[in-house]
């Protein structure tokens, strides 16, 4: 006798949503009684996509793991298993959900909140949902319209009817895929022409023995002799009489209507020739009729409008076929690094280690923080596919939704092994993936900013080394964190480097291209200096172009009274607000408050006000004071300017925030200027320094293949990640002195590191509940050296509400897990976020 099988495991699946992963009971015929599911699948299908019920409705969720029962506790099912290995097996690879899932562990991050971020395509079935009652079921107690015993369309149904009828097991659903259609407007066969359609009334002559008028002869005559008429005005137009004589002659019966074969219309010719078009108004531009005419020529079925499968949507093309180099000097490591050249250097240098894994069949992914180093990548790296018989596709929200679902579909299917995106990329299911590339990996754009919150480069690990997968960082400068790993510098490129020290003028200012002995001690001039405004001349002069890196974007950081240094702040936050001179108001860029300048000090009643601060505003402002006639173009997050003359060739200046980095460089650029290098370094943050000098590595490089001269105005002159740069040193330099002295402060790499954010409306509420959570983490074993804080943020009030830190700082994730779980340990007085590896001012 068989014995019973074993009841089966619920499944974890998550829901795009800020929660844990839920347990689900598997559909009830989901496995026969050897054990194995009807599909011939695994026991759980890991990554593949199912429907759910989810509070009355159906959802889509992802499968993520097997869970323990729990007791007598009633679980819902399942209701459906949307993909299958008919249909390309799962949606995730199991490796990188693993991945995913132990970060988000190790994070304490809600797993519905970190799938949300990083899954951005397939959390909606387009399957058409068909329900049934179960054979001998009365369902007449749930409602008056209910399911009967034949299949019917779902969406007769109210879901939440559906949802308890499902629920007490009384309901069958079958769903089957809804292939993507278009409509078209495609020409009859003339055969199949209503014969109405192919009949024309014309007007012909008949004999006649009534008298007639000279007029009314003659237009019979006419009509005799030049055949049947269309219409009556065409017979008295022919004939050149009055309508009047002919409708006398046609109700005197000298001429009646008749009925005869009409040739084809010209415009169904046209369609039967070139072929169906996507709507009518698209024929009657095409065949060159109005749309009227068309549609007519439909309605007498002429044409057919129909329904058929739409064809796949257009992709990014891939770059031109790529030379590859023969030699591959890059290590062969799990994590490796390559840095320093320019992008195209860094790329030719990949391209061996990338050309070998396609073309041995293995998958390739490449993952860049924002659109403008994808659009490099995808130029340098996409013609490898081609070479090694694959294809490049690009994952980014930048497309629209019928192409992020067949991107997807070339990837399950192995059709395409090279995959360039932003972070939607990371969890694409690319076959036997065996690299993985990070590029800028300490680029800040990598952090999502809301959300689950994650940094991309730390979830890229994760799912590499899940999968067995190679883990490669590269990019402009190392991030200290990668710096511990095997890698390739390559030189740096070519620079011309020019520094104004607002901290130490000369005393005598040296002859040269740019200082002159006419300038006094200390007479630097600002926000534009004087060797700046020389350059910009020169800019004007021969027709160039310039870029101004602005510290903010604005007119100037704050307003402040020149009697009393009263300064307005936000009424919100604990912050100044941003003089803006175009719109001449006063805004907060941390809540969007804004106001209209006072006419007076609150303070003192001073009626002047003192900028403090320059912006894009002020600095465009100075440029076209000192470039008369010159044009000078903006470009920050309030304003864009068109940038068509610049990227045409013509010159101008173009004052801009670190915006400016994300566009194209102008193609005749011969400075770039940063107006301010100090705003970079004077945030509360131990990594400013570093991302002050991947900043200055990027603008030298920002051009492909000139050396734009690049002007520093700086009070610290003397920094390392400046002097590296203007002593030509490569790109490993500061960063490894970065790495040393980080690993004598106990920061990362040497640490990692956490900050929790407890936020409440009261200060006191907020400060107590801080330091209830440091008591905890104390309580649980935490060290003084584990546990920084708690203290306010810098910023004391943000969006009306009051933040307090405590960082954590541990050897290891191991660690890391074990004391963030007295956060889950019980329940907190105020709002409490976790922010693993934070980025950004602390």
């Amino acid at each position: 006798m068989t014995p019973p099988a074993a009841p089966p495991k619920p499944w974890l699946v998550v829901v795009p949503l800020p929660v844990p992963a839920v347990d689900f009971l598997p559909p009830h015929d989901w496995r026969n009684r050897d054990g194995r599911n009807r599909d011939g699948c695994g026991a759980v299908p890991v990554g593949c996509r199912v429907l759910v019920p989810w509070r009355g409705e159906l959802v889509v969720g992802l499968v993520v793991g097997e869970a323990e029962p729990k007791g007598a506790h009633r679980l819902r099912e399942v209701v459906h298993v949307l993909d299958r290995p008919e249909n390309g097996g799962p949606w995730v690879n199991p490796g990188t959900v693993a991945g995913v899932m132990a970060w988000a562990h190790d994070s304490r991050i809600p797993a519905g909140l970190i799938w949300s971020d990083l899954l951005g395509v397939g959390w909606e079935s387009d399957d058409f949902h068909r329900v049934r009652a179960v054979e001998g079921a009365d369902l007449s107690m749930f409602a008056k319209k209910v399911p009967g015993a034949d299949w019917t369309d779902a969406a007769h149904f109210a879901p939440a009817l559906l949802d308890a009828v499902r629920e007490q097991g009384l309901l069958e659903e079958a769903f089957t895929p809804r292939p993507r259609l278009k409509t078209v407007v495609q020409a009859r066969e003339l055969k199949d022409v209503p014969p109405a359609a192919r009949t024309a009334t014309v007007i012909q002559a008949m004999e006649s023995n009534r008298k007639l008028t000279p007029k009314q002869a003659h237009a019979l005559s006419w009509l005799a002799g030049h055949g049947p008429a269309d219409s009556l005005s065409a017979w008295a137009k022919g004939a050149e009489v009055s309508n009047g004589v002919v409708t006398n002659l046609l109700n005197a019966g000298a001429a009646e209507y008749a009925f005869v074969q009409a040739p084809p219309p010209a415009a169904w010719a046209w369609l039967q020739q070139h072929g169906p078009v996507d709507s009518v108004a698209a024929w009657a531009q095409r065949a060159d009729i109005s749309p009227t005419a068309a549609g007519t020529l439909v309605a007498r079925g002429w044409a057919d409008s129909l329904r058929v499968e739409a064809p796949a949507p257009d992709l990014p093309a891939p770059a031109m076929q790529v030379d590859i180099p023969l030699l591959d000097e890059l290590p062969e490591a799990p994590v490796w690094r390559l840095h320093g050249g320019r992008a195209a250097e860094r790329f030719r240098a990949l391209a061996p280690r990338v050309s070998r894994l396609l073309g041995q069949g293995r998958g390739v992914l490449v993952v860049a923080p924002d659109h403008a180093t994808l659009r490099r990548a995808w130029d340098g790296l996409s013609g490898l596919a081609g070479v090694s018989g694959t294809r490049a596709v690009q994952v980014t929200g930048e497309l629209k939704d019928v192409q992020r679902a067949e991107t997807w579909r070339l990837i399950r299917s192995g059709a395409a092994r090279l995959v360039i995106g932003s972070s939607h990329a990371l969890v694409a299911p690319v076959s036997d993936l065996a690299l993985v590339v990070v590029l800028e990996e300490g680029s800040d754009a990598h952090k999502l900013l809301s959300g689950s919150r994650a940094f991309i480069p730390d979830v890229a690990r994760r799912i590499s080394a899940a999968q067995d997968a190679s883990c490669a960082f590269v990019g402009t400068a190392p991030a200290a964190e990668s710096v511990p790993a095997p890698g390739k510098v390559l030189p740096p490129p070519r620079a011309r480097v020019h520094v104004v020290d607002y901290a130490n003028p000369p005393e005598q200012p040296e002859l040269g291209p740019l200082s002159s002995v006419h300038l006094t001690p200390g007479d630097l001039g600002y926000p534009v200096s004087h060797d700046l405004a020389r350059v910009l001349r020169q800019v004007q002069e021969r027709g160039r172009q310039a870029a101004l890196l602005a510290p903010r974007r604005g007119y100037s950081a704050l307003l402040r009274c020149p009697n009393c240094e009263h300064t307005p702040h936000c009424k919100n936050c604990d912050v100044p607000l941003r003089f803006h001179q175009q719109t001449r108001e006063m805004t907060c860029h941390q809540c969007g408050y804004h106001e209209h300048i006072p006419d007076r000090c609150d303070n003192c009643g001073e009626r002047m006000w003192k900028a403090k601060g320059p912006g894009t505003e002020w600095i465009a402002q100075e440029v076209r004071k000192l470039l008369p006639g010159f044009p000078v173009y903006r470009l920050d997050r309030d304003h864009q300017d068109d940038l068509a003359p610049i990227y045409a060739g013509e010159g101008g200046v173009v004052v801009a925030t670190q915006l400016l980095l994300s566009q194209d460089v102008p193609p005749n650029l011969a400075l770039i200027g940063v107006t301010l290098a100090d705003t970079w370094l004077n945030v509360s943050d131990f990594r400013a320094s570093e991302r002050y000098h991947r900043l200055l590595r990027q603008l030298l490089e920002w051009h492909p293949t000139r050396a734009p001269m690049l002007l520093v105005q700086t009070f610290q002159a003397d920094h390392p990640a400046l002097k590296v740069v203007v002593e030509g040193r490569d790109a490993l330099a500061y960063p490894l002195a970065e790495e040393r002295a980080r690993k004598e402060l106990g920061y990362p790499p040497h640490a990692r590191l956490a900050q929790i954010e407890v936020t409440a409306r009261e200060a006191a509420r907020a400060s107590a509940a801080a330091h209830e959570l440091a008591a905890a983490l104390h309580g649980a074993g935490a060290t003084e050296l584990e546990v920084l804080g708690p203290a306010p943020s810098p910023v004391a009030r943000l969006r009306g509400v009051y933040p307090y830190h405590l960082f954590l700082r541990v050897r290891n994730d191991t660690r890391m897990g074990e004391l963030l779980k007295v956060i889950d340990s019980r329940t907190w007085k105020a709002r409490v976020r976790v922010d693993v590896n934070p980025r950004g001012g602390l």
